[in-house]
């Protein structure tokens, strides 16, 4: 069941959104050859709790606050003493419970100075976020964002990987409906006013399969090729589309 949400409920996930998009904006500028992911979620931690509390320590068993998934890690990577360096890339997966509902976003960005690949990676990645957020709006469909996601992703010559989506979201991190990042247009629930969902493009240079890590939660791609990650929660209102987590 979708639950629709309040316009009261959703200036609460506007605050929410605000507060976790100054902190991974905060996170993005520690990102340097040399720092741990360890550093990271140690970070982003501190500044959750001063709001709230992560949305992600201890669901399903994750004992991190933050996901930083690097180069061929899909998602869900566990924090580590592993430490970067120049030329990779790195996901950084947050969510923050904030009075009551959550708020849940995602970049991909490089380590120092990264390679042609990796940047068109990013940039497709970001882009298909755009396209996805432009079909947000009520009265189309959520196979109208699957599809647009899909298609500008194929259109760069790079590969959804379909294993993950994006998700409704509120009182739970997680919550109906899915949200594909591929499908067809005209497809699938209607969306109207009163939803708040994440859509989530996650796609890869490679194979679409995944595999999962010995850590039990970092995804990796099957064949080592790369993969990047961008998401933002967003609003249908009475006044349109509200991206609550608006920070690129």
């Amino acid at each position: 069941m979708i639950h629709l949400k309040s316009p009261k409920e959703i200036e609460t996930m506007k605050e929410g959104g605000k507060i976790l998009s100054e902190i991974i904006s905060q996170l993005q500028e520690k990102v340097s050859p040399g720092i741990t992911t360890n550093d990271l979620n140690r970070l982003a931690e501190s500044l959750l709790f001063k709001f709230g509390k992560p949305s992600f320590k201890g669901y399903q068993g994750f004992p991190a606050s933050l996901c930083t998934s690097i180069d061929d890690e899909i998602v869900h990577g566990l924090p580590s003493n592993r430490v970067l360096r120049e030329g990779e890339m790195i996901s950084l997966d947050i969510g923050l419970l904030y009075n009551g509902y959550h708020t849940d976003m995602a970049v991909t960005l490089g380590v120092g100075k990264i390679d042609l690949e990796r940047a068109r990676l990013i940039r497709a990645a970001k882009k298909a976020l755009k396209r996805g957020i432009k079909k947000a709006q009520a009265g189309k469909t959520f196979g109208d964002i699957s599809e647009a996601i899909q298609r500008h992703t194929e259109s760069q010559g790079f590969t959804v990987i379909k294993n993950f989506c994006g998700h409704g979201i509120g009182k739970e991190v997680h919550e109906d409906p899915q949200i594909l990042n591929f499908g067809k247009k005209k497809s699938g629930p209607k969306i109207r006013e009163g939803m708040v969902f994440c859509i989530e493009p996650i796609i890869g240079n490679g194979s679409a399969e995944a595999k999962k890590s010995e850590d039990g939660f970092t995804y990796k791609t099957a064949d080592g090729s790369l993969s990047a990650q961008f998401e933002h929660t967003v609003a249908i209102t009475s006044s349109g589309t509200e991206i609550l987590t608006a920070t690129f």
